[in-house]
């Protein structure tokens, strides 16, 4: 079951080291319901992941990964059971669908680049956590370059001495009155009473040239920083532009945040991070599956199979960061397989996805779970959504049983694609409601079993209908 929304704030952060395998399921649990087997073993492939940064240098080296096949229909809980794994380990972690690569030699994506966006989400992950240690230096440099805007300093005066070697009363008077004007601006400026008036602040010219480079490589073999080639070009011009101080104070606190950032740590870090903790999910593994036949559209499927094998096993990626080794980055594969087996993948990459997990189509029973159990669940999520209008939302045990039985039906009855049926049924169950919830701002409605039997029934009753709709 996909579940997208966030958890709370107040949700107890728990360190990694301390989270054993039965604690890494029942986080688990919170989101996603059932598939006990895919659970433990994500949880296990984690653990090991932890054990290995315990162990001597030269025996971590030698413990390598060991990938997840996870073989189930659509809707399970296949991808989101991978996301929340990432988010609970704080890994960088992309998702990616093997059938958008081609094989080398073909148009399209080569299988590389899975690495360097991998590596691209590493380094936006800490970037962000650096980002967290340098805001308050960051608002304090740019408060002080808005008061020197708003109040520019002023020469310092010259001391006047008598013949005797005295300061004449009176020389720092000016510089006095500078520092309490410069006290009180700062104070309005923290009360938001300057946040209308208009100044003029330097910000850098972010309109670059446009040119096309036209290569044989691709863009992605092509990771040249042309603004390190031509620095008089790019990015060094400065222009004035007029804007309100609250927006001026914005512009400059990302700019002073820029520049207590050292870059450079968070490339490293973040290269190191997603060699020892990356976590890349494999969807649609089944789609290159095919043997090849020689001719046709899918000419090039065990091609992109051979080049994700080196991927899997371990090799050296070149980025525009650096070379990135991907030995030790976990490969979570998902596919439905309803057409081909995972025996019709080639024997190498069969034998790089040691652990296989077949997870389970889903019950009536699961669906009001779903329904009803996860932190965000579907209930929870629609109930928040009309709050926001006025209205109040209430279902009945009944209509979440009615609710589900509708989903498992036409799962049944068309194509099954899991609790992601449950979003279908529930859009049309609440579309009235939906429309005119602006209108019914204060009012308590509650949702029954026939509510739902009465949005429903004329769709259920015709079946070409609801192929089409449901």
């Amino acid at each position: 079951m996909a579940i997208y929304l966030p958890g709370t704030v107040d949700e107890e952060q728990v360190s990694l080291d301390e989270l054993t395998p039965r604690e890494i399921v029942a986080e688990l649990d919170k989101h996603v319901v059932g598939q006990k087997d895919a659970k433990r073993a994500v949880a296990i492939a984690l653990r090991n992941r932890m054990r290995r940064q315990k162990l001597t240098p030269e025996l971590s080296e030698e413990v390598i990964p060991k990938n997840i096949i996870m073989i189930g229909p659509t809707g399970v809980g296949k991808t989101e059971i991978a996301r929340r794994l990432a988010k609970l380990a704080n890994s960088p972690f992309l998702k990616v669908e093997a059938s958008k690569f081609t094989e080398v030699g073909y148009v399209g994506r080569d299988v590389e680049s899975m690495i360097r966006d991998l590596v691209e989400i590493a380094i936006e992950m800490v970037r962000e956590e650096k980002l967290e240690d340098v805001t308050d230096k960051a608002e304090l440099n740019a408060e002080e370059r808005l008061l020197d805007i708003l109040l520019p300093p002023i020469a310092p005066p010259r001391t006047e001495a008598s013949p005797a070697g005295f300061v004449l009363e009176g020389s720092t008077s000016t510089g006095d009155s500078q520092s309490r004007t410069r006290e009180k601006l700062r104070q309005q400026l923290r009360e938001g009473k300057l946040d209308e008036r208009m100044v003029e602040i330097d910000v850098r010219e972010r309109n670059f040239p446009s040119f096309e480079i036209i290569s044989n490589q691709g863009v992605e073999e092509m990771d040249v920083n042309i603004k390190d080639m031509l620095p008089n070009i790019f990015g060094q011009r400065t222009k004035k532009r007029k804007m309100k101080v609250n927006e001026a104070l914005e512009y400059l606190i990302q700019e002073e945040e820029q520049r207590l950032i050292d870059m450079d740590q968070v490339t490293r870090t973040a290269i190191d991070r997603v060699e020892d903790a990356g976590i890349i999910f494999l969807d649609e593994i089944d789609k290159i599956a095919g043997r090849e036949s020689g001719h046709g559209p899918d000419v090039s499927r065990e091609g992109v199979q051979r080049d994700i094998l080196p991927i899997v096993e371990g090799t050296t990626v070149n980025t525009r960061y650096g070379m990135v080794r991907t030995d030790h980055i976990l490969f979570v594969a998902a596919g439905a397989f309803h057409v081909s087996k995972p025996s019709d993948l080639i024997p190498e990459l069969q034998g790089r996805f040691p652990i296989r997990v077949e997870l389970q189509s889903l019950t009536m029973a699961d669906f009001i779970r779903i329904l009803t159990e996860p932190k965000s669940s579907l209930v929870k999520q629609y109930t928040a959504l009309l709050e926001t209008e006025g209205v109040k939302l209430e279902f009945t045990p009944d209509s979440l049983e009615e609710i589900a039985r509708f989903a498992f039906r036409v799962n049944e009855g068309t194509e099954n694609i899991g609790a992601r049926r449950l979003h279908t049924i529930m859009e049309r169950v609440l579309d009235q409601i939906s429309f005119d919830a602006p209108d019914k701002k204060g009012e308590h409605v509650k949702i029954d079993a026939d509510y739902v039997r009465h949005m429903l029934a004329d769709i259920v009753k015709d079946q070409d209908l609801s192929r089409y709709i449901l």
